[in-house]
């Protein structure tokens, strides 16, 4: 039986939450703890598709660490996914929680070229599996995030940037899309192709040009059904293969206890 690794999140100091998409979003600095598993370098072979750049995708979004140590940088990706609470998003375990919860993280969904078209949010509450936060399984690279918007009580991200469903247990589509933030780029990528079976708990999508920073990225059906997050084995994969824990009965387990956690907006 799923236990479950949560952590409600005391408030922060409140990052600036710029007023409209013109205005520069000083986030600070990522603290070095946590951060997540490099993505091993590519070894060639298999002819793959190619990712690219991406147009506006307000549900998915960067994250970042704002504290007095480390680089500027997002450090992984996330996505909004349906929830009761109107305001939780899924990315990798491993981007939130290594040897401990990462902290001072915020979620920008939308970011691009240093703007925060619908605010900065962070977290309230954090649910990984104990399998990640015990053991660092790769099968259990998964967390859901509850959120808040400092300074707008009552507000639902999903209202501003809409979500998609989390598919758990669900056949492989022939069909799939991958997104997220390279840590060196200030847009997005995204790249259309076929996600398949690594094993009874991996999924495997092939694509170039996803490295360090697309990891929680999120694995999307042509419906737009969230089936996974760039994470898993080898950390996420290299720059030429992606890969995700597979979304069954233990990651949905994760999922309503985390939704099941979530308050009214605050």
């Amino acid at each position: 039986m799923l236990g479950g690794s949560g952590r409600a999140v005391p408030d922060p100091p409140p990052p600036a939450d710029p007023a409209a998409p013109s205005s520069p979003a000083p986030y600070g600095s990522p603290v070095p703890y946590g951060s997540p598993a490099p993505r091993q370098a590519p070894s060639g072979g298999e002819e793959r598709h190619a990712g690219g750049v991406t147009g506006s995708e307000p549900a998915l979004g960067a994250l970042f660490s704002p504290g007095e140590d480390g680089d500027p940088d997002h450090h992984c990706s996330a996505s909004v996914v349906r929830s009761p609470g109107g305001s939780m998003i899924a990315t990798a375990a491993h981007c939130v929680y290594t040897w401990g919860f990462r902290t001072n993280l915020a979620f920008v969904p939308g970011y691009r070229d240093g703007t925060a078209p619908y605010g900065v949010w962070v977290p309230t509450r954090i649910d990984v599996d104990p399998r990640w936060s015990e053991g660092s399984d790769p099968d259990h690279d998964v967390a859901f995030v509850q959120l808040r918007r400092p300074g707008h009580p009552g507000a639902r991200l999903e209202d501003l940037t809409g979500a998609a469903p989390v598919a758990f247990g669900t056949p492989l589509p022939a069909r799939a899309r991958l997104m997220g933030y390279p840590n060196t780029e200030e847009t997005p990528l995204t790249c259309d192709g076929s996600a398949r079976a690594a094993g009874r708990t991996q999924v495997r999508f092939d694509c170039t040009g996803f490295p360090d920073g697309t990891s929680g990225g999120p694995l999307l059906t042509a419906a737009g059904e969230l089936i996974g997050v760039i994470g898993g084995r080898d950390g996420g994969g290299d720059d030429l293969t992606s890969y995700s824990s597979r979304f069954g009965a233990d990651v949905k387990a994760l999922y309503d206890r985390a939704a099941g956690a979530a308050g009214p907006a605050s």
